[in-house]
């Protein structure tokens, strides 16, 4: 059976299927982007073959795991050949051990074209973290004090063509101690990792990608060292707005949350805001005025971004005074600068 390293998988100029044989527990925690899941064992029966492993003999685990997948064959073979109706897969595991190679022998015998990814998931998340630290791409980074609608922009920049990743987008959540409102769970960090990979690779290499500016942790989401070291030394392209346009995106972005999401969201800002001025914030939401409260909430993020703008004053920055409120022509103003 042919075997391919990460870096000679995804170098293919058309990638085969890739078939992750591993748990579903292993598959959910993180995979490969498009890989398919065909689990050898479910996640008990892994548990039972690994136990025997280490606590009788790798024979017994052997035997048990013959035992287990006889009478999975057929239909592994069946979900394979419906996976890749070309017939073309790459076979994955943790490691690119047993599990790969018995169901990549068993595909072959099927009379499928397979090859086995050498070192397995294992491999593939060490070469990730390396590509990500690569100068594939020239990053452009976003950055302006909360409330200046950088999400907004990046989607209109994308819309006209920019390369662009959201990195709010892959990590479910807006960045704040309001970061987590109306978003789904948020990913693993390996698994943010896995997604930020795939997207990069899917981006020309000849133009800059666009990213918002943001800390080591977006919500529970670390970014992975080796691109956060990065996205700290890209250029910097700053965006200025009113603070009245600010308060405007803050009210029409939050104002329909539920209260009690938003109270507990300032609540968490309770050291960084004062007791004071916490006060007036949930008395603000008491009464319904949004734009008292997010004027509130600016006291404090106004002062954290001009400390993190000081610690960034050696990036090379360009700052664009908005000519509008309006993310479309916010973008064309940033292209036009470019």
């Amino acid at each position: 059976m042919e075997k391919l390293s990460p870096a000679e998988y995804f170098a293919l100029p058309e990638q085969p299927v890739l078939l992750d044989v591993r748990s579903p527990g292993e598959y959910a925690a993180g995979h490969i982007g498009g890989a398919v899941s065909l689990p050898l064992f479910d996640d008990a029966e892994r548990a039972e073959v690994g136990t025997l492993y280490k606590q009788t003999s790798p024979d017994a685990a052997l035997l048990r795991g013959l035992e287990l997948a006889g009478g999975k064959m057929r239909r592994l073979v069946e979900q394979a050949r419906a996976a890749a109706p070309s017939g073309r897969v790459v076979v994955q595991c943790w490691r690119g051990g047993q599990r790969s190679a018995s169901v990549g022998w068993l595909l072959e015998q099927a009379g499928m074209q397979v090859a086995q990814l050498s070192g397995g998931y294992k491999a593939y998340r060490a070469y990730v973290r390396a590509w990500l630290g690569e100068a594939h791409h020239e990053l452009r980074v976003l950055s302006g004090p909360t409330g200046s609608g950088k999400t907004p922009v990046l989607h209109a920049l994308r819309k006209m063509g920019a390369s662009v990743i959201d990195l709010e987008g892959l990590a479910n959540h807006k960045g704040s101690s309001f970061g987590a409102l109306g978003e789904d769970p948020q990913p693993s960090s390996e698994a943010f990792e896995n997604m930020l990979f795939t997207a990069l690779r899917k981006l020309p290499t000849d133009r800059p990608v666009w990213v918002e500016d943001e800390s080591r942790m977006i919500g529970t989401v670390c970014q992975p060292d080796t691109f956060y070291e990065r996205l700290v030394v890209a250029a910097v392209v700053e965006l200025m707005q009113p603070l009245e346009w600010r308060v405007d995106n803050l009210v029409q972005n939050y104002a329909g949350y539920p209260k009690e999401g938003l109270v507990a969201a300032f609540t968490r800002l309770r050291k960084k805001l004062g007791g004071q001025h916490l006060q007036g914030a949930l008395d603000a939401l008491d009464q319904k005025d949004y734009t008292a409260a997010c004027r509130i909430a600016l006291v404090y993020y106004d002062k954290a971004y001009a400390h993190y703008a000081e610690r960034k004053a050696v990036t090379p920055l360009r700052r664009i005074v908005a000519a509008s409120p309006d993310p479309v022509a916010i973008a064309r103003q940033l292209l036009a600068g470019e």
